[in-house]
């Protein structure tokens, strides 16, 4: 059976401030982008519901000086069971989708803010939640996180979170990939001039770990917009030109993951099957640590799933 992953990247300025029991907005603008698809969006659209993406703090709008900046996410940070998040859930399940509304501002237990990606599936389950490990410094206020996430779409693949700044790691997602991750889903809220960059970037972390990269970016005036999806060998499938708001729609097929990491990038370039087991670790000082044959798998998919911490 085909793995198909019906996605929709919406490219969509910050919204407005919302109450935390106030989501009719936002539900509105969902029901309108996904009508526009009509009500089955492909023939398995009840077996596969679509993956609808949103950009980095899409709900929590900040800008101004560092001070009102700080002011704002100050006022909007919840914790991770908080009144928002049942109500991202509750969303998720009546329109029968997973949904990745971006990046939130959490107050953790330990009163830090967390620039943090929760994932919502059909059942209005929240099965990840990811904490932004390279928070953009010294401008943003968050707390580092300090864990990789993966989440699995049952009977078709497994998915991996990397938050705007975390792309220029590449740590991020080749730890990802390890953990099986076939997709990368890369909110953004990126409104400098460095966007040209991040594009490179992305189809690098797509090449170097042969996944497919679905990275959102806010548009005008929270975000530069320029929002892609890549293929695990490069390529951009489809992407938005300039900073207006839009939506991109694809269909991924996560086989293309198991074609590419088979016979080779460009039918070549064989990363997960380098090493063999008699040959030398290479060690890492930088990390204090090793690349060592014996835990590079030819088929990261078989890592086990972690589930999202209780906090």
């Amino acid at each position: 059976m085909t793995r198909f992953l019906p996605v929709l990247a919406i490219q969509a300025p910050a919204q407005a401030a919302l109450a935390s029991d106030d989501y009719d907005t936002f539900e509105q603008a969902l029901a309108v982008e996904l009508s526009d698809f009509g009500p089955n969006f492909g023939p398995e659209a009840e077996a596969t519901p679509r993956l609808v993406c949103y950009p980095e703090m899409h709900l929590c709008p900040n800008a101004g000086t560092p001070t009102q900046r700080r002011a704002q996410l100050e006022a909007a940070a919840e914790p991770i069971d908080g009144p928002r998040m049942r109500a991202l859930a509750d969303i998720a399940r009546r329109h029968h989708i997973w949904l990745q509304p971006g990046s939130l501002c959490e107050r953790g237990e330990d009163g830090h803010l967390y620039n943090t990606a929760p994932v919502f599936s059909p059942a209005g389950e929240c099965v990840a939640a990811y904490r932004k490990c390279f928070p953009w410094r010294p401008f943003e206020p968050y707390h580092p996180g300090s864990a990789f996430t993966v989440f699995d779409v049952p009977g078709v693949g497994r998915i991996g979170l990397a938050i705007c700044y975390d792309i220029w790691f590449p740590e991020v997602c080749r730890q990802l990939a390890w953990m099986g991750a076939e997709v990368i889903i890369n909110p953004v809220a990126t409104t400098t001039s460095d966007r040209a960059q991040e594009q490179v970037l992305i189809r690098a972390n797509a090449i170097f770990n042969q996944v497919f990269v679905v990275s959102v970016n806010a548009s005008a005036p929270s975000g530069v917009g320029e929002s892609a999806i890549i293929d695990p060998e490069g390529r951009v499938r489809s992407q938005l030109s300039g900073a207006n708001a839009g939506t991109l729609t694809d269909v991924l097929n996560l086989d293309e993951v198991t074609r590419v990491r088979q016979f080779g990038t460009a039918g070549l370039n064989r990363l997960w099957s380098q090493w063999r087991e008699d040959d030398p670790p290479l060690e890492l000082p930088v990390y204090e640590g090793r690349l060592d044959p014996s835990r590079w798998a030819g088929q990261p998919a078989r890592v086990e799933t972690p589930r999202p911490p209780r906090r």
